[in-house]
């Protein structure tokens, strides 16, 4: 028996849930709650129990909180059966598979649902890792096989990934999607590949974060803190691998590498020695970091935790800043010593462009009065302390000069060591380069032990981040003095050695450059794959969204600084990101990028 022509005539509309952990739980919920018959089957009792007295009392929140009535709930309750045989699934119109990630058990449950199932019920598995065409291979009728992967927790996540193989039946496709849609959900239409789009783009990611912090090249915290703070994200990369599970990573890497042979995808060593010595995350108390008990979110002190207020040695005193530059950064940064109380020399190429960029601040502040952030009297006070000056010569008495000028080391070197000859013996020079060496401008002083990387991100009055770079010759007096400083100007500071893209731009534009090459590779559109990371990771801005926000040259630029330091065949970047810069399509700065943009 074929299926159905259309999904018109076709309603899901009773559905059974193999597999009753956390996952199969939320979505049998979610099925609950939108009025269809859920039929829930896991071989323990234990988890059938636990299923019910979950969804149980998760409506009863919903009464408390007046979003459904009793009688509702009860009707909620009502369509949610539990059993432990495999047979109960024979009547549905649809079967979901959520059992642990492994081949031979879900080709054996595909197997047994064979004989059990109609011929025209469709076959979902959970899957975000293997191959949904292998598993549909080893049905009879492969037709009606295809993945429907939710986001965990599922009554929450918006998106399901709709994942049809070659062999699976429009019309399939088109049920689960007019499905997915009646449970409020955003369906995303995707090809079989491992990790689809979410997961294919997040678990590289999450990978190189696992490799840096194994590299010992940052604390565990300060990746964590650098992804929240830099790029706005809900958790950072460590602690989001303890909640998803070391070992499901782990799996999910190892499917994704065997497909792609990218280096990037092949697991980092620590995810297999965490696995294998049972340190798996959350659900074990342990992974990354350490928690309160088996299954807590709440993380507790360990060995590895830094000491409350553990002072780095004595800094320099800091009175007086300078900051050389005219454009955005510079007049950010300016702002924001001054707004913390210093004294700051703004210096630019001439006094006419200095004098703009303090007039900039002086817009910036007003903005900042008129959504009530601060008093007229704050702006006036700040904006006095700030001192335009047409040449570096006004830095002859601060004690911290900070660049944030053209990133182009030719144009930094020149600055630094026109630094070298103006400042005063003992003054902190500081470069806020995203992506050279920090020790190439260091180099050009007779002081580089005075020399620092302070990495602020843009704009600089609201990102709370900055990235303390030192090298190999920075002193620990400069860098104790930075870490203060920072505090002092409210912004939070991350310590990292001298190499290409530090923590974020190291992290962030692997995942960007590989969503260009899905695009490129026609596996899906630039808006599913926005959308996908926006409701499944949890982004503020989809990929191809903050690329053209950041502007397609200096992305392309930071992709090849991360090529040739690290030499790994999967950080080239994407053909088509060159193809559009040549073409001119920058981003919204042009008018179009990946997008199109009306002018202004």
């Amino acid at each position: 028996m074929d299926l159905p022509s259309t999904s018109s005539q076709y309603t899901l509309q009773t559905i059974a849930v193999v597999g009753l952990g956390t996952m199969g739980t939320g979505i049998a919920e979610v099925l609950a709650r939108a009025g269809r018959e859920v039929i829930g089957i896991d071989i323990s009792d234990t988890a059938t129990r636990r299923a019910t007295a979950s969804l149980a009392a998760a409506t009863a929140r919903s009464v408390t909180r007046e979003r459904i009535t009793e009688q509702e709930r009860e009707g909620v309750l009502a369509r949610f059966r539990t059993f432990t045989e495999l047979t109960a699934a024979a009547d549905a119109d649809l079967v979901i598979e959520v059992v642990p990630e492994d081949y031979e058990l879900k080709q054996r449950l595909f197997r047994e649902l064979d004989a059990i199932v109609r011929p025209d019920t469709i076959l979902a598995t959970g899957t975000n890792a293997l191959s949904v065409t292998r598993l549909a291979a080893e049905s009879q009728r492969p037709e009606r096989v295809l993945g429907l992967h939710f986001f965990n927790p599922a009554p929450a996540m918006k998106l399901v990934e709709v994942v049809s193989s070659v062999l699976t039946a429009p019309t399939a496709v088109e049920a689960v999607t007019v499905l997915a849609r009646d449970l409020g959900k955003e369906p995303v239409s995707v090809g079989d590949r491992p990790g689809f789009v979410a997961d294919g783009l997040l678990f590289g990611y999450l990978n190189q974060a696992a490799a840096m912090y194994e590299s010992k090249y940052a604390s565990r915290e300060d990746i964590d803190a650098a992804m929240r703070l830099g790029c706005g994200l809900p958790m950072g990369p460590l602690a989001l691998l303890d909640l998803i599970g070391v070992d499901t990573a782990r799996t999910v890497l190892e499917a994704m590498y065997s497909s792609s042979g990218d280096r990037l995808h092949a697991p980092a060593p620590i995810l297999g020695h965490l696995a294998e010595a049972g340190l798996t995350g959350q659900k074990s108390g342990r992974g990354f970091y350490t928690y309160e008990e088996p299954g807590s979110s709440t993380i507790v002190r360990d060995a590895q935790t830094p000491l409350d207020g553990a002072r780095l040695g004595e800094g320099r005193p800091v009175s007086s800043v300078g900051v050389a530059g005219s454009g955005t950064m510079a007049s950010g940064i300016a702002q924001v010593f001054a707004q913390a109380g210093f004294a700051v020399v703004l210096a630019a190429r001439s006094q006419e462009k200095a004098d703009a960029a303090k007039a900039a601040i002086g817009k910036s502040l007003g903005r900042a009065v008129s959504k009530g952030r601060l008093t007229e009297d704050g702006a006036a006070q700040t904006l006095a302390l700030i001192t335009p000056a047409g040449s570096l010569d006004a830095f002859a008495d601060v004690d911290l000069a900070v660049e944030a000028v053209a990133e182009d080391l030719a144009v930094k070197q020149e600055l630094f060591a026109a630094l070298d000859k103006v400042c005063k013996p003992g003054a902190v020079l500081a470069t806020t380069t995203s992506s050279l060496p920090v020790i190439a401008v260091a180099r050009v002083t007779s002081r580089p032990q005075d020399v620092i990387g302070m990495h602020f991100f843009n704009p600089a009055p609201a990102m709370k981040l900055v990235e303390v770079v030192r090298t190999v010759l920075t002193s620990d007096d400069v860098h104790a003095t930075v870490r203060e400083i920072c505090t002092k100007v409210r912004k939070h500071p991350v310590d990292c050695g001298d190499r290409a893209g530090f923590i974020v731009n190291a992290l962030l534009f692997p995942y960007l450059n590989n969503a260009v090459k899905m695009v490129e590779q026609h596996y899906a559109s630039l808006d599913d794959i926005d959308a996908a990371m926006k409701l499944g990771g949890g982004y503020p801005m989809g990929p191809f969204e903050l690329l053209d926000v950041v502007g397609l040259d200096v992305s392309l630029a930071i992709e090849k600084v991360l090529h040739k330091e690290f030499r790994d065949p999967g950080l080239a970047p994407s053909p088509l990101l060159e193809h559009l810069v040549a073409a001119g399509c920058l981003g919204r700065k042009t008018g179009r990028g990946f997008r199109e943009y009306a002018r202004r």
